[in-house]
């Protein structure tokens, strides 16, 4: 009796989330442009995640929880960072991916497109709090940008304690 020979794949989700991070994810630069990137490899009829490098690799199991564990990380470090931080990756993300921006812009706002970027999994508050923050992103991008602060002068002396 002959069998016929696989390949055997690893099943280790580490290593398949570190080979995701090193081939891919570190590439796109920020954390904005890898939500996009990993939600485009979920199916958005059944919610399962596809990438058949990763499968190829390791196993479907170890390839869905790699993607599954990096959407929400990313996710997370977006929904609970600095909202200045998630406005600058939206407009990068804008500006690198658009012909043009406002109407890109008000797109966005009105589909509410960034709905699809959210995991099957987060938390409902985690959700709103995201949306909340996007829909707060889409409004400032959409207005006039105001003037920066003018820096005030620094003094380096202290004053003196009988003053």
């Amino acid at each position: 009796m002959t069998f016929a020979m696989q390949p055997i794949k690893r099943m280790d989700v580490e290593a398949a989330r570190d080979d995701l991070n090193k081939r891919t994810l570190v590439h796109l630069g920020y954390d904005f442009a890898r939500l996009i990137y990993l939600c485009s490899l979920r199916d958005f009829s059944t919610g399962a995640y596809h990438h058949h490098g990763l499968v190829n690799s390791f196993s479907e199991f170890a390839a869905t929880a790699a993607i599954t564990s990096w959407h929400e990380e990313v996710f997370l470090r977006l929904t609970l960072g600095p909202l200045d931080s998630l406005v600058s990756q939206i407009d990068r993300f804008v500006r690198t991916s658009a012909r043009d921006y406002q109407v890109t812009v008000a797109t966005w706002q009105t589909l509410e497109t960034y709905h699809i970027l959210v995991p099957s999994s987060a938390d409902p508050f985690m959700t709103e709090l995201f949306r909340s923050n996007v829909k707060i992103a889409m409004q400032l991008l959409k207005s006039p940008r105001p003037l920066p602060p003018p820096e005030l002068p620094r003094t380096s002396r202290r004053p003196s304690p009988d003053r």
